[in-house]
């Protein structure tokens, strides 16, 4: 974990016009820059880079703002440590971590020695394919004959391994590297009889994996020879650093343009994805050939929910893509499906093509899954009642993966249309699937209601009486709670007030004549007097927080919360941080019209005596309101004696809601 001081270091070292200008080209505009946005397809420049503010915000697609580390995670799908890092090394800022243990510092240690190991396969490849007459002769030549340009090349880090049993693996013994890492890696085999080390990827050209970090996980080989005795493409094995399950190829050349366009294609092999970046289609993965898993799938839908399957037109390509669509479906993605024409294959396709030729294509001939499931099902049917009842029941298998209660309303209604069945017998058997397996996926992965089932007359019900925390309705302190969390990260430690006194009636000079309370500090005596406190984690959090390091005068909460550790809570910072973060329409009334320039910022603070008292008395108020709703629900159904006492009770909070009403219509004069 990297320690507070550095993180601070690095956040006050970030320029954001210096960090975004490597990504963006920027044009000054009065105070701040401006540019295309690179989140989405812009045509007009609506990327506004503040220097003073040190923030960045897209104005068509976004509503937060963003700080220097908040763009590398986004921009480059970085985690928070990491994108920390990457700006640490820019600047040249030493990355401090906590103390390891001696287990821990060897994990690490190994996995840095595995990482150092394959770019140096990498690069050793590369040169082999580029200086050597067996490289240019075999390896070389192969790529050329397949269209690929010198840029795609490097891009791509191709190579080729030497048709020799020791060649790699004596010269990175020769430099030093550890055997056993070397065996690890797959790039060295032992012989059983004398345990003597050969090259794993012998006479073939060679494809670089790389991480989402553009880190060389692992390699694919491929053949030159025709021999039907070895596999035309060999794999790096599983290791400390490498996982097939999770990889995706082109990943990392993928990812930016992916977020750009809001979809990404899927093919299945390594020269699919690198032919279609050499026709000018940069959002291509390939699943290298191995079964679509849950893990790679999560990896694309952290750039995308929305998903193109580009196969092959033969039946491989067919029952390839019908294996991935449920997959798809089950982790919420929006998924359709191309077939190509007969003969054709995503690598030669795409020579064909420009990249314009190629998405016109893929929007003609893309069709959701019901009707590709559809098309290609029927043929097998033909008139048998009972052949097409199970394509039926396949498709409705199907739909119930859909986690999205309105998505699978739509693609209910879809089916009943295409095959000419009853919606309300689709419902019902959408149902059954979903009640069936409802012990094994209580909770989707956006938090809406899992199970739930859907009435014939079109009406969602839940699925069982058994309780769903994540399904709950929105929180109806969290506008309220908010308010108050703003203020505090923006003003945490400054006095709600200040009085001053002039000197003599005709003076001009004023002196201190008293001091308001801390902002954190009132908010922590008005919610706790009242027993109150806030019910959202995140800002439960950053309360306590708050009050632990408000004894010290030095405190700047905005400056510890928008560098701190937790992204959750850095994140949030940022957004309240930004003069045009949107408060309640009272609020705004309260600074006027022009909230949002520097001025009304300092109008905000000068009114602090206020705004956090109305905001404190606007959160108890709430919390008022839903007390007094749970007491008459409960006097519904409770006994005479009970009654008694929740009248009383409800009568005391009926009172508390005059006083508060009464308070809130008035202009708030500070009591502490």
């Amino acid at each position: 974990m990297i320690d507070h001081i550095t993180i601070s270091r690095i956040h006050d070292a970030a320029q954001i016009v210096d960090v975004v200008s490597d990504f963006v080209t920027l044009k000054k505009r009065g105070v701040n820059f401006v540019g295309l946005c690179p989140f989405h397809d812009d045509r007009t420049p609506s990327f506004y880079v503040s220097p003073t503010k040190n923030i960045c915000k897209c104005f068509t697609c976004s509503d937060k703002a963003m700080s220097p580390v908040h763009f590398m995670m986004k921009h480059e799908q970085l985690s928070y440590p990491e994108a920390l890092k990457y700006l640490a090394k820019k600047y040249h800022i030493e990355v401090v971590e906590k103390e390891l243990t001696g287990e821990e510092k060897q994990r690490q240690s190994n996995r840095d020695s595995m990482f150092i190991i394959n770019e140096y396969a990498r690069d050793y490849f590369v040169n082999t394919l580029h200086n050597t007459q067996e490289g240019k002769a075999i390896g070389l030549s192969y790529f050329k004959e397949r269209g690929y340009g010198e840029n795609i090349l490097k891009k791509f880090q191709l190579g080729y391994c030497l048709d020799d049993w020791e060649a790699f693996t004596k010269e990175a013994t020769s430099k030093g590297y550890n055997t056993d890492f070397l065996v690890a890696l797959g790039l060295s085999k032992r012989r059983e009889k004398d345990n003597s080390l050969f090259d794993f990827f012998k006479g073939r050209v060679m494809f670089p994996i790389h991480s989402l970090s553009g880190k060389v996980v692992g390699f694919g080989g491929r053949t030159l020879k025709k021999d039907d005795k070895i596999g035309k493409y060999f794999n790096s094995p599983e290791s400390e650093i490498y996982s097939k399950s999770d990889e995706l190829y082109g990943i990392y050349f993928a990812k930016s343009t992916i977020v750009k366009r809001d979809k990404s294609y899927l093919v299945e092999g390594y020269t699919d994805v690198i032919s279609m970046h050499q026709a000018g289609i940069e959002n291509v993965v390939a699943s290298s050939g191995t079964a679509l898993t849950h893990g790679q799938i999560r990896k694309l839908h952290r750039f995308s929910k929305n998903i193109t399957m580009i196969y092959d037109g033969d039946s491989a390509g067919i029952k390839a893509a019908l294996r991935g669509i449920d997959l798809f479906l089950e982790d919420g993605m929006n998924v359709k499906v191309v077939m190509l024409p007969e003969g054709e294959d995503p690598d030669s396709f795409a020579k064909k093509q420009n990249a314009e030729d190629f998405n016109r294509y893929i929007e003609e001939n893309e069709v959701d899954f019901i009707r590709f499931k559809t098309q290609h099902l029927l043929q097998e049917t033909g008139n048998d009642p009972i052949k097409r009842a199970g394509l039926i029941l396949d498709i409705v298998q199907s739909i119930a993966k859909i986690p999205n209660i309105i998505h699978r309303s739509v693609y209910i209604q879809e089916c009943a249309q295409l095959l000419n069945v009853r919606e309300n017998v689709l419902i019902a058997e959408v149902n059954k699937i979903r009640l069936r397996n409802f012990d094994k996926k209580p909770v989707d992965r956006n938090g809406e209601q899992s199970e739930s089932i859907t009435s014939p007359d079109g009406q969602t019900e839940p699925a069982t009486e058994k309780p769903n925390t994540e399904t709950t309705s929105k929180n109806p302190f969290e506008p309220y709670e908010r308010a108050i969390i703003r203020y505090i990260v923006r003003y945490g430690n400054q006095p709600i007030y200040k009085k001053f006194e002039k000197l003599t009636p005709l003076s001009e000079e004023e002196i201190l004549i008293e001091v308001g309370p801390k902002v954190i500090d009132f908010v922590a005596h008005d919610m706790e007097h009242d027993g109150y406190t806030f019910s959202i984690p995140l800002y439960h959090k950053i309360f306590e927080e708050a009050k632990q390091h408000a004894i010290d005068d030095t405190f700047d909460t905005s400056t510890y919360f928008l560098t701190h550790p937790d992204i959750e809570v850095s994140t949030l910072a940022t957004e309240m941080l930004n003069d045009r973060y949107e408060l309640s329409k009272v609020h705004a009334k309260q600074l006027g019209e022009t909230y949002g320039d520097e001025k009304s910022r300092l109008l905000e603070q000068n009114k602090l005596q206020v705004l956090v008292p109305r905001a404190t008395t606007e959160f108890k108020n709430v919390h008022v309101l839903q007390d007094i709703k749970e007491l008459k629900a409960k006097m519904k159904t409770a006994s005479p004696d009970e009654n008694l006492n929740l009248i009383a009770e409800l009568k005391k909070k009926q009172e508390l809601k005059k006083e508060l009403a009464k308070y809130l219509g008035e202009r708030i004069v500070l009591r502490y």
